[in-house]
């Protein structure tokens, strides 16, 4: 008896935690988020590696010894040591990582060049030039592949040559049409616009007294740049590179349109070659080795900026930044760095564009402009009867499922990141918080392409109460918005930590739900975070390539993935016509959220 009342009091006191736990909303919008995560994330990944390592019914077709259900490393050993395995494994992993290596380091060059001009030095025309350098940002980047083909195509792969060879009667070599260097460039232009933001927003934020006090010490130019800027920079540039890096290595869209002419294949587009093969397991190695070397890039990053003593650049003291006179270079640098912005931006743009006027390649004669491209009916002599862009209703139908995608994939990445870093904020000290912030990352290591292999292998059937997604817009959507979580979480939780706890306890005094809380307060007051996360979700999702293109039907056809049908075919005008389309829109969007919601990439660089 004496027993009794001290297990009521046990019981009590852990019924009453449970009833707080379940009124509590940031433990039931963490259960949710974890359920989530681990359904979205964690159990496709087990899946992928749990397959890799298992006889399916559709190996017979490659070993007689295939023993369906049973364990196995057939598909390691064919994939890493058989026959096949320098063609298959080996060549278009070094590829990938030569790649990699070389597009970070010229991004590098370029962006952080680029970024001191406009942030340090007092060069005129600083909008103009940060506006020209986001304009990349803003593309797609085969687009500029596509504008690399117009100038250097030869006619190795058929067709009409490019600008180079029909105008100036100069054969491009295969190695400038096709391959490594055209595949590097290209990355380069698009990608180095990602070191521009970085490191300029760094270098915006560090006061130049640091420089100044070492230039009177006696530091020359290239001493304070090695022993001061470097070193405070470094953290930006590691997460540039190692970013780019990822990036880069599976990349499809570029590889595939200038790589695959010449055979030259990255892990990429080798495992979009073995999915179509019916490889399916060989390609679910490939894109673990993928993810392989995404985690151990970032790995290694952080052990580098881990490493890297901490310095305090921003302080309570208000502090003009000086700028480096130019001098006598100050108007040259502006004219030669806008020209060289309007070329590799705007130059490849109107080429592309005037293309799509163009009846036959090569001639600006006024009677070989036309709209036939655009709005033109079906003509048996152009294109084996192709309809114009705008009268053609697989257009129509990839027009509409791009914006329903994007659409919808915007508001649900932006809500579920907001909610997801409700999360993680009011619970940075428990380990609910903790993993919820760390499981939002993961798909950050995650390539793509890789991502999509993983949601073939588990949506291709039911899985419990969820129906096979294969086939339909929904699986677009969801791996869309699971792809985004790592900016759209961060993003979230930043908003979360900057509104006060102390305002949601005076709602609660006065008797507000959660969901009155989180309508009337956290919403308005998160509203810029959201609208940033709506824009980057949005943009990316219309221009996506390598997540979608395994994933897609022909009834779930979407304007990147009509575009690469197009290319296929030798239709150059019409995938001009859709990338036309394309930037159209998401400038269109990038611009209302300027004007209207003060959502500008440029915001707090030197040009802004």
């Amino acid at each position: 008896m004496l027993h009794k009342p001290v297990l009521n009091t046990w019981q009590a006191r852990w019924l009453n935690r449970c009833r707080d736990a379940l009124r509590n909303p940031l433990y039931l919008i963490g259960a949710a988020a974890l359920l989530f995560l681990a359904y979205t994330i964690v159990w496709p990944v087990l899946n992928l590696v749990w397959s890799t390592f298992v006889w399916r019914t559709q190996d017979a077709r490659l070993t007689p010894a295939a023993d369906p259900g049973h364990l196995t490393l057939y598909h390691w050993s064919r994939v890493l040591a058989s026959d096949m395995s320098w063609s298959l494994f080996y060549k278009p992993v070094l590829n990938a990582l030569a790649v990699g290596v070389t597009v970070s380091a010229l991004s590098m060059v370029f962006g952080c060049g680029l970024a001191w001009l406009v942030t340090r030095t007092d060069v005129p025309l600083k909008k103009t030039i940060t506006f020209l350098a986001i304009i990349p940002y803003l593309l797609p980047s085969w687009m500029l592949s596509q504008a690399w083909l117009t100038f250097f195509k030869n006619s190795k792969i058929g067709g009409t040559p490019g600008i180079l060879q029909s105008v100036l009667h100069v054969t491009p070599p295969d190695w400038l049409a096709y391959g490594f260097v055209p595949i590097v460039l290209t990355l380069s232009i698009h990608d180095s616009v990602y070191f521009f933001l970085l490191v300029g927003a760094a270098l915006s934020s560090m006061n130049s007294q640091l420089e100044e006090a070492a230039e009177m010490a006696g530091a020359g130019p290239m001493q304070v740049l090695r022993r001061i800027v470097f070193p405070l920079m470094l953290p930006s540039v590691l997460s540039g590179f190692i970013l780019i890096f990822t990036k880069a290595v599976s990349s499809y869209g570029v590889p595939a349109l200038l790589g695959t002419p010449v055979n030259f294949y990255m892990i990429s587009t080798m495992l979009y070659s073995s999915m179509r093969s019916r490889l399916t397991t060989e390609a679910n190695v490939l894109s673990l080795t993928l993810m392989l070397i995404t985690m151990l890039a970032i790995y290694f990053n952080q052990r580098l900026i881990g490493g890297r003593r901490s310095y305090v650049t921003v302080t309570g003291k208000g502090s003009a930044v000086t700028h480096v006179p130019l001098g006598k270079w100050r108007l040259p640098a502006a004219v030669g760095t806008a020209a060289g912005m309007v070329l590799i931006a705007v130059v490849p743009f109107i080429v592309l564009l005037l293309q799509t006027f163009l009846l036959k390649d090569g001639s600006l004669s006024p009677d070989n402009f036309t709209l036939h491209y655009w709005a033109g009916g079906s003509d048996p002599d152009i294109n084996t009867g192709e309809k114009g862009v705008l009268q053609n209703p697989i257009f129509l139908l990839a027009l509409k499922n791009s914006l329903i995608i994007a659409g919808i994939a915007s508001v649900a990445a932006a809500i579920i990141g907001l909610l997801f870093g409700y999360a993680v904020a009011r619970g940075k000290n428990t380990a609910m918080g903790r993993l919820v912030d760390q499981l939002s990352f993961f798909p950050y290591f995650i390539p793509g392409i890789s991502l999509a292999a993983i949601y073939i292998t588990m949506f291709a059937k039911p899985v419990l109460f969820i129906p096979a997604l294969y086939g339909t817009i929904t699986i677009i959507i969801l791996i869309t918005v699971v792809k985004e979580l790592p900016f759209t979480v961060k993003a979230g939780g930043a908003a979360m930590m900057q509104i006060g706890p102390e305002l949601e306890e005076a709602a609660v005094l006065g008797g507000a739900s959660w969901f009155t809380r989180f309508r009337r307060l956290l919403l308005p007051l998160s509203r810029k975070s959201l609208l940033s996360a709506f824009i980057l979700v949005f943009i990316g999702a219309m221009k996506e390539m390598e997540l979608i293109i395994m994933l897609v039907t022909p009834r779930t056809e979407t304007l990147t993935t009509l575009t690469f049908y197009y290319v296929e075919k030798g239709y150059d005008q019409l995938t001009n016509v859709v990338l036309m389309i394309i930037i159209a829109i998401v400038v269109a969007v990038y611009a209302l959220a300027v004007k209207f919601g003060k959502a500008d990439l440029t915001k707090g660089l030197g040009g802004q």
